[in-house]
């Protein structure tokens, strides 16, 4: 299509009757992505878009029958699988093929915005693409009813966008319409699921021209107060005020280039982590939440270095100074922050008109202390639980012909004296064929730690597939030294590796007589020590996944595992890697599934058993998970998920014997979940969430037993012990969006006491549990928060 310049701007009100709209070029002919995969749409769809020099305006006609239009308010960025009709506009401004801008609009007027890469698939079940959509954008929409169907307005100022510098540019752009009733996703320009990727099937939009947008500067201030109870060890309770206040700056250093700042930074209202009780030697990796690391940071995790987590966690020697005023009562604790302070934290991210891309982050964080104070002199004790640091990423990502790209990263942290820096650099590469149906790529990675004396590590990897059609396989391999470590700023599961990927995969798109789409998929692992080399463990897996006529979904999964030589259980150092754990061969099967979303009672199960082929006796374990949602109207809805997973003679480190030889325990777990959220949407501006959960962890330690060179164990000496873990989160939010991009929040939290343990004497069962969890003491935590989003350009105009 060609681009439409416009002198008068449209006014914004859901009404297509400007005269901005008289002579701008329609965009129709829509065809299915799905259930009818290539066929035209069920129903009429046309789409106008003009441009100034300072927004992209779009009007939309989505013809249907008016009562049968599906209109359920939901919270910003949460459409997808909702009981509702909506429409996407899609912008590839770089015409790389790769990167791209989406912004959609619900019948009810409800927004979401996300970032698009160059990974991204359309395998959502007919939902369209899977962006990030923790990235919120300013923009403005309007929505009216009319007697053929529905109409969308949505203006996109240019703040909101990055495009380079030309006279005369082209956009990859594309338009979705989703029909909820008939589960019907369609597109402008056909999206074919048999061809990988997605930003590389959007149309062309031809001839923007002489692009000057307005100054891009805007400020977001906060302030933010609450009260906070605590209970301590003692019995007291320790109450404070809160109070904070910071602004997010954002800076349009040209068309190409963001600046985003955040100076003082509160982060108090984000939902609780899912802490559990883990048994494993590997770090658990916790979801961010927190706004300012979760928008537009797609290209600093281009080569996997980047787990935001690490910046602004808890101090290093958090855990120190609490074990050591347990262990000695004639200390106590009087400040111990479980949160490292966030001073400031910066991204420069762009892309250039020959399509390089550029992206810088830096974030320094205060260093943080505890105060002890001794019950016998009377006299206070301060220990830094964690240094001054600085962290710092750079990425120059250049993106190829197609969809190929070359990329550098490098990570940095340095923290204040002697205490331990860190540096990682990789090359990632990602090159496709003409046609984008056979692909290579691969990485190398150096790390630099720098704890005393320096240590020296590398990563490879290599990937060779064919990724589009409905035969697709690849086989991979990835090398990891024993010394590599990327965990200062990255996160790395465990090094000393030489792992061997292969997979099969065969797919259908068309519907059948009773199927609308289906896929096979054979996936093998095989996994060796690099240093020594030695065997460690070997899967092998098979999966089927169904969709159904009514959209029920069923996906099978049947594996096995070989014995395995566990490294890892024993000690994560590289100098201990000559000892392992043997631990047996099993065979599993699993079996998950939902209900059609459309409806209002929706029901989602996974269901696994691993006691197939199992060489040990006594040996089993179980997974069940289900999750049950009911939309009592449009405006309110409940979920409750519940997970039980039991598993016997689990292997676990246990300690060292008086001649540092490894001793471990065989434990009986059980896990148990239960989280219940909801949401009520007054407004498609105001909602209220609440989300509530409990978990409960049971062990019971059967054994211990010492380990030889050669894996086996041999029972030892020990009385058994139980261990009885309860944790419990509730999390609401009451949120204002009153204007664009500014938003009053009223938070409340309760958690239970860190210190606060049920008894297992009479209570061992997960109703008891939970029950004698609401009567141990609580911390509570109410806070007010205050965003208001300030536009240079409308202040400008004002004055």
């Amino acid at each position: 299509m060609k681009a439409f310049k416009v002198l008068q701007a449209p006014k914004i009100d859901g009404s297509l009757d400007d005269a901005a709209w008289l002579n701008a070029p329609v965009a129709a002919g829509f065809v299915q992505n799905t259930p009818n995969v290539g066929s035209p749409s069920e129903k009429k769809t046309e789409v106008k878009i003009a441009y100034d020099n300072a927004a992209v305006y779009i009007g939309v006609h989505l013809y249907d029958d008016p009562a049968l239009i599906r209109k359920q308010i939901t919270a910003r960025d949460e459409e997808l699988q909702k009981d509702v009709d909506f429409f996407s506009v899609f912008f590839d401004t770089y015409h790389d093929k790769q990167n791209g801008f989406q912004f959609t609009v619900t019948s009810a007027n409800v927004q979401t915005d996300a970032r698009l890469g160059p990974n991204l698939g359309t395998a959502n079940g007919g939902f369209g693409p899977l962006g990030d959509n923790t990235w919120d954008a300013v923009w403005e929409s309007k929505v009216q009813l009319q007697t053929d169907g529905w109409t969308v307005e949505m203006r996109i100022p240019y703040i909101s966008l990055r495009f380079s510098k030309k006279e005369v540019q082209d956009w990859g752009i594309q338009f979705q319409r989703q029909i909820r009733r008939l589960n019907e996703t369609s597109y402008w320009n056909e999206v074919k699921p048999q061809v990988n990727g997605f930003v590389n099937q959007f149309g062309l939009m031809q001839g923007l021209e002489n692009l000057e947008p307005p100054m891009r500067l805007s400020f977001s201030p906060y302030v933010s107060t609450g009260y906070r109870t605590t209970p301590e060890w003692d019995g007291s309770r320790t109450n404070s005020w809160l109070r904070s206040g910071g602004m997010d700056v954002k800076y349009g250093i040209n068309e190409s280039f963001t600046l985003d700042a955040t100076l003082i930074p509160d982060y108090g209202q984000v939902v609780s982590d899912n802490v559990i009780n883990n048994l494993t030697p590997y770090e658990i990796k916790f979801t961010e939440n927190r706004p300012f690391f979760t928008e537009g940071i797609e290209i600093f995790n281009k080569a996997g270095l980047f787990y935001s987590r690490r910046v602004g966690a808890t101090p290093t020697k958090y855990n120190a100074i609490r074990n050591f005023a347990a262990a000695n009562t004639d200390w106590e604790i009087v400040k111990n922050p479980s949160v490292t302070q966030l001073y400031n934290a910066a991204k420069f991210s762009g892309r250039t008109k020959k399509k390089l891309g550029v992206g810088i982050f830096n974030a320094i964080t205060a260093p943080m202390h505890a105060k002890l104070h001794n019950r016998i002199n009377g006299k206070d004790s301060t220990v830094e639980t964690e240094p001054l640091a600085n962290y710092n990423i750079i990425v120059l990502d250049q993106a190829l012909k197609g969809r190929s790209s070359v990329t550098f990263t490098n990570t940095n942290v340095m923290r204040n004296g002697s205490n331990r820096d860190a540096n990682v650099t990789a090359l990632d590469f990602s090159l496709f064929d003409k046609r984008n149906t056979y692909n290579v790529k691969g990485a190398a990675k150096y790390s630099r730690v720098y704890n005393g004396s320096p240590t020296e590590g590398y990563a490879a990897s290599l990937q060779l597939g064919k990724v589009s059609g409905n035969w697709q396989y690849s086989v991979r391999e990835i090398v990891e030294s024993p010394y590599y470590n990327s965990n200062d700023l990255g996160y790395l599961l465990a090094p000393n590796e030489v792992t061997t990927i292969g997979q099969l995969a065969y797919k259908i798109f068309k519907p059948s007589k009773s199927l609308l789409q289906q896929s096979y998929t054979f996936y093998t692992k095989y996994t060796r020590l690099y240093k020594p080399s030695a065997y460690s463990d070997v899967l092998m897996r098979g999966t089927a996944f169904l969709l159904f006529k009514n959209f029920w979904d069923v996906t099978l999964e049947t594996g096995f595992v070989p014995t395995q030589h566990d490294y890892f259980v024993l000690s994560r150092d590289p100098a201990a890697y000559q000892r392992f754990v043997k631990r047996p061969s099993y065979g599993y099967a699993q079996l998950s599934g939902s209900t059609d979303s459309r409806k209002k009672l929706y029901f989602g199960t996974d269901i696994l058993f691993a006691d197939f082929f199992n060489s040990a006796p006594n040996k089993y374990y179980h997974r069940l998970t289900a999750s049950l949602r009911y939309r009592f109207s449009n405006k309110f809805s409940l979920e409750l998920y519940h997970r039980d997973e039991r598993e016997t003679d689990y292997i676990i480190y246990a300690g060292m014997t008086s001649t540092s030889q490894p001793v471990v325990a065989f434990v009986d777990f059980t896990d148990n979940e239960s989280v219940l959220s909801g949401i009520y949407n007054f407004t498609p501006r105001i909602n209220l969430t609440v989300r509530m959960r409990h978990y409960l962890s049971r062990l019971d330690f059967n054994r211990y037993a010492d380990v030889d060179i050669d894996g086996n164990t041999t029972t030892r000496s020990g009385s058994n012990s139980y261990d009885n873990v309860n944790l419990f989160n509730t999390d609401a939010f009451l949120t204002w969006d009153f204007r664009l991009g500014s938003r009053l929040i009223l938070g409340y939290k309760n958690w239970l006491g860190d210190d606060e343990v049920v008894s297992l004497t009479g209570n061992n069962n997960y109703i008891r549990n939970l029950g004698k969890s609401f009567n141990l003491r609580h911390g509570n935590e109410f806070t007010v928060r205050f965003i208001y989003f300030l536009d240079y350009n409308q202040l400008r105009g004002r004055r």
